[in-house]
C-alpha cells in the first residue's frame, strides 16, 4: 500500500516515516493512516529504529475534518478502531520511534506524537485539542495516551477550553522530552534514532512492548514480568558480548553530557 502524503527513506538502520501533505498542513486523511499502518507492519529487519516527521510549517494539524463524514454510531465506531489499529502499529511496531514535532501537533497530530516512544519539540510546536469546541472527542487513541504524558487534568482543561501550549510550556507539560532550536528537531530526532538502533533488539523491545504494560500492572504482576522480560533479555547473544565487553573495558563508561 502507498500514499503520496507519504514517505518512506531507509537510512542504514534508521527509517524516516515523513508526512507529505505541507498544503493540508499534514492532516491525516484515512488514506495516510492506513499507508503509515502499513510502513510500520512492514518495517525491513534492518532498521533498528524510525523517525516520524512532517514536510513543510508543521508536524500534523490533525484529522481532514474534510473527510468527516456522516457515520452512525457503529460507523464511527469502526472509524475510530481503524485508527486505533494504525497507531498501536506505531507505538507496538518492531523498533522504538521518535517523532520530530514542528508547528502544528495538534487534535489526531497529537494522538500520532502521543503513539512515538520519544519526541524532540522545536521552539516552533504549538499543542491542541480542538475536538471539544468541535462537537467532537478524540477517537485516535489519545484518550488513552495522552493522560498518560500530561494527567487526565491537562487533557481536560484543553479539550475543555481550546487551550494551546506553546513549545517551552507543553516540555513542562510532559508532551516532549527534548526541546531544541526551530528547524533542528529532525537532526536531533536522526541523532537520538541512530544511537537508540544501535542498542541490543530484545532490549529496544522490552522498552517499547513490556515497559508500557509493566506500567498498567499491579505491583506483584508487574515485577513478575520484568523479572521474565529481563531474562529473556540477558539471554541473548549479543547481551552476554555487551556486558562481556564492559568487564574487559572495551565499552564506553557513563558519562555525564
Amino acid at each position: 500500500m502507498t500514499s503520496p502524503d507519504i514517505h518512506l527513506d531507509i537510512r542504514g538502520a534508521v527509517a524516516v516515516v515523513r508526512l507529505t501533505r505541507p498544503s493540508k498542513r499534514n492532516a491525516l486523511s484515512d488514506s495516510l493512516v492506513l499507508a503509515l499502518r502499513h510502513i510500520f507492519e512492514t518495517l525491513p529487519a534492518t532498521v533498528g529504529a524510525a523517525v516520524l516527521a512532517g514536510e513543510g510549517d508543521h508536524f500534523c494539524a490533525g484529522l481532514d475534518l474534510s473527510e468527516l463524514k456522516d457515520r452512525d454510531a457503529g460507523q464511527g465506531l469502526l472509524h475510530s478502531r481503524m485508527w486505533h489499529s494504525a497507531l498501536e502499529c506505531v507505538q507496538y511496531g518492531p523498533v522504538p520511534v521518535i517523532a520530530a514535532l514542528h508547528g502544528a501537533v495538534v487534535g489526531g497530530g497529537l494522538e500520532l506524537a502521543s503513539a512515538c516512544h520519544i519526541r524532540v519539540a522545536d521552539e516552533s510546536t504549538f499543542y491542541a485539542l480542538p475536538e471539544g469546541s468541535r462537537g467532537i472527542f478524540v477517537g485516535g487513541g489519545g484518550a488513552v495516551r495522552i493522560p498518560k504524558l500530561i494527567g487526565a487534568a491537562r487533557m481536560t482543561d484543553m479539550m475543555l477550553t481550546g487551550r494551546v501550549y506553546n513549545a517551552q510550556d507543553g516540555e513542562r507539560a510532559g508532551f516532549a522530552q527534548y526541546l531544541v532550536p526551530a528547524g533542528t528537531a529532525l537532526d536531533k530526532a536522526l541523532e537520538l534514532a541512530e544511537r537508540v538502533a544501535q542498542n541490543a533488539p530484545l532490549t529496544n523491545y522490552a522498552l517499547t512492548h513490556a515497559l508500557p504494560r509493566i506500567a498498567e500492572q499491579p505491583g506483584d504482576h508487574g515485577y513478575l514480568t520484568e523479572a521474565l522480560m529481563a531474562a529473556i533479555a540477558q539471554s541473548a547473544p549479543e547481551a552476554k558480548e555487551r556486558v562481556k565487553a564492559f568487564l574487559d573495558g572495551r565499552a564506553n563508561k557513563v558519562k555525564p553530557s
